[in-house]
């Protein structure tokens, strides 16, 4: 939570994971403000989830976007869970203003809990937390 833990942070994520991967557009379709927004960007690109990618407008001066490291990829099914999440107890009556679909056949997708052994997980009280191999005992 340390890195996702400002909604701003989400939000810029969000944008990136829909395709809006400039500083100008990013600031405009979110509203976060243009400082906050660039202290989020050199956070995600110092955390190895965003990488700096440059291009240059025709006539303009060389300016950079922002697009998803592999590292970055993995977090998609966090923002679509909680997307789901979302959607599902505080959109508007009318629905959720976007609706997470697979590419190839446009069904809505869903996050899954699956074990190793790949059994899927319909109800969250199947899954219990146990001590990691990084975990300290507290005395």
């Amino acid at each position: 939570m340390a890195i996702l833990g400002e909604r701003s942070t989400v939000v810029v994520l969000r944008e990136v994971f829909n395709g809006v991967r400039r500083f100008d557009d990013m600031q405009r379709h979110s509203g976060v403000p243009r400082q906050v927004l660039s202290n989020r960007l050199a956070m995600l690109v110092d955390e190895g989830i965003l990488r700096r990618v440059p291009y240059r407008p025709e006539g303009g001066r060389e300016r950079h976007e922002y697009r998803p490291t592999a590292k970055g990829l993995d977090l998609y099914p966090v923002l679509t869970a909680l997307a789901e999440w979302g959607a599902r107890y505080v959109a508007d009556p009318e629905g959720p203003a976007v609706e997470m679909r697979h590419r190839d056949c446009g069904e809505p997708v869903h996050v899954a809990l699956e074990c190793g052994a790949g059994h899927r997980l319909d109800d969250p009280r199947e899954v219990v937390p146990a001590p990691g191999p990084g975990a300290i005992a507290v005395r």
